[in-house]
Order: structure tokens, then sequence, then C-alpha cells
């Protein structure tokens, strides 16, 4: 499955005051744009829909992020559209549109809105309207109004691909939202958790209120995971999800991808959440022979079901042979897909033991893996 996310930056945000357009404006020495975009850089496809004018100003902020530029429309519905339209080559299965305003988004937001759409076709975080609700005139109040059932509109509002397109084609225009444009073409949409945090920035005192949100103290999480397996009868080996030709095998309840197991468990180490062994019990049959990308997922989800990113992962091969050089950028390339991460977030490395113990003598590989999980 593949997911796109369509930002939206091309109002001009007069609203918040400044020399500038609020998401070139900057908030701890980072443009409002940037840290939107790395929000969502672990995606397939990264669209930023920008005013023509802005083409220059955009380059800069995107610089060493996968981001491709579109040219927006006279509003922010021609500008969606001219970002979902520069998505059908690439066709991906769901994609995310974003206020480019809202660069407080965090990952558990994201992750659910996500999780929604595998039983729907639309979803959209939002919160429950809690606050009393009046009607006025003037300066006075005049009525008040039942805020049952009313909830305050978020983003990312996610869909599947092929239907929202369709609907911001057929649509005449006006939507307040990409879900007004959903909903008029028939599309149930899901509503999920919203976050208070996730603000949208529209007034110049909004600037002071992200910049306590995205300026506060991080929580890093580091862990290592450690495995080892012995070599077995076998013409290959399983090693960070590639498939390497070697007079042995390795020995293991699942299939002995001894990096993937060290970055797991490095993974459930981070979160104080165990290791391997908790999750995936070898003494549970179902896991007998089991693709070790399996437990690698649920880590991943686990991690950002409770609001981390993974900044990085560092892996370390142990053996005299097979040689992994030949085999590193295929194992970086599959691990960064697994985890849906940028490649230059994964390293994978080996060293020897200078024919020094188990595996200098050729009798097994061992792993050790490192990684760094961040929470703003």
């Amino acid at each position: 499955m593949t997911i796109a996310a369509l930002i939206v930056a091309a109002g001009k945000g007069t609203r918040a005051g400044g020399p500038i357009s609020k998401q070139w404006q900057q908030i701890g020495g980072k443009v409002v744009a940037r840290w939107t975009l790395e929000r969502f850089a672990h995606l397939d496809h990264l669209i930023l829909v920008v005013n023509r004018d802005d083409m220059g100003i955009a380059h800069e902020v995107c610089n060493g992020l996968p981001v491709t530029l579109v040219a927006g429309g006279a509003d922010r519905a021609g500008s969606v559209r001219a970002g979902l339209e520069a998505l059908a080559d690439l066709a991906p299965d769901l994609v995310l549109i974003h206020d480019v305003a809202r660069p407080c988004v965090d990952a558990a937001v994201i992750s659910a809105v996500i999780a929604a759409l595998s039983g729907a076709d639309g979803a959209a975080p939002a919160l429950p309207v809690t606050d009393a609700l009046w009607t006025g005139e003037g300066e006075r109040v005049s009525g008040t109004q039942d805020r049952t059932g009313l909830y305050r509109a978020q983003t990312p509002q996610g869909f599947r691909y092929d239907a929202i397109l369709a609907a911001h084609r057929a649509h005449p225009g006006g939507a307040a939202d990409d879900v007004a444009v959903a909903r008029a073409f028939g599309i149930d949409v899901v509503i999920t958790d919203g976050d208070e945090r996730n603000l949208k920035i529209t007034t110049p005192s909004d600037f002071a209120r992200a910049a306590a949100l995205l300026e506060s103290k991080m929580d890093i999480r580091l862990g290592n995971g450690f495995d080892v397996h012995r070599f077995c009868e076998g013409d290959h080996v399983m090693l960070c999800g590639v498939r390497v030709a070697h007079d042995h095998g390795l020995d293991g309840h699942s299939d002995a991808d001894v990096g993937m197991h060290a970055v797991t468990d490095a993974l459930y180490g981070a979160l104080a959440a165990g290791d391997i062994g908790r999750h995936f019990p070898p003494s549970d049959p179902q896991w007998k022979g089991a693709e070790s990308h399996i437990f690698l997922r649920h880590a991943v989800e686990l991690a950002r079901s409770k609001g981390y990113e993974i900044s990085n992962i560092d892996v370390t091969l142990i053996c005299e042979y097979p040689k992994i050089g030949p085999n590193a950028a295929a194992m970086m390339e599959k691990m960064a897909q697994i985890m849906e991460m940028r490649m230059d977030q994964v390293s994978i490395k080996a060293t020897t033991s200078e024919r020094l113990g188990f595996t200098g003598r050729g009798e097994g590989i061992a792993a050790l893996a490192t990684a760094a999980l961040v929470r703003t």
C-alpha cells in the first residue's frame, strides 16, 4: 500500500500578519512549512502545493526532503485538485490532505487516520465541541446553540486516492474542506481522534502558541538490540530482509533474520516494551518459520501508536562470511521500506571479530542495533 501526503500551502494567510505569508515565516528557527513537511516525510510521496509566486522560497524550504512542488489554483479546492492531479501517474492507494498551517500535528493523529482508512474510504481527525455555543447580534448574545454532535474539524483528512480525485473532479467548488467535497460525492468519512495541539496558525497570537508546542522539550528514546543465530544447513541467509547466497543457513524459530531481530528489539527497548520473545513467544507454533518483517512492523506500529517517530536506526552485522558490503544498499532499502523511513535514516554496516570467538570461527552471525525515537 502506498500513501501520499498533499500539503496545501498556496494561500496568502493575511490574517496571521507579518511581511510574508504565514507558511514561510519561522518558528523556533525553522520555517512553518518545513515543520509541517517533516511530519509527513516518512510517507511514500510528498506533494507541496504553493502559489506560483512562491516557487523560489518553496524550493529553499524543501531542500533535502523528497518533495514535489505543484502550482496551486485560484482557491483551496483548486489547489487540492492540482495536487491530486499531480499524483495521477503515481496512483497512490491513500492520500492525506493537510493544511500547511498545522505544523504541530503529531504521529498519533496521522497514524489514526491511516489506520481508519483500512475500513473506510475517508477519515479525518476532529475534536468534539465542549464549550457552550451562543448566537449573537452585534455585541449581545441572541441565543444558544445545541452542541450535541458538533465537532471541530482538523487535518490531515485522508481518503482512498481514486475516490477523492473523482470527488474533486465532480465538485463545483466552494467547499469548506475536503470532507465536504467527499460527502457531496457520497463518500462516508470516519471521525478519528484529533488533538488540541494540532492547532491551525490563523492569527498572530497563534505563532506564540505553536512555538510553545514545537519548542517544548522533546521526548527522545534510545534502545539497543542484540541477537545471535548459529549457522545450519542451507544455501542462503536472510539479513535485514535480503536473501543472501551462502553455503549455510541460519538456525532459528522464525526465518532467523539476525539483523531485523536486533532492530526489532532495539525499538521495543526504546519503548520499554520488552523484546520479541514477549510479543511473539517462540513456544507459539504459529511463528515457526515466520518472516521477520512481521515482528519489525509490529514494533514500528507500536512506536507510532504511542506518538513516536523513528529518527534513525543503526545496525552492525558481525560475521566473517557472507560479505555484507555488496548487499548493504539493498538491505537499507528494504529496511527503509518496511519501516516507512527514508534510506538516509537507516544505517547498515558490518565488521568482523578478527577471527576471535564464535563469529570468528564462522559458527554464526551476531547483530547489534540502536534505534532513536522522538516524540514532540
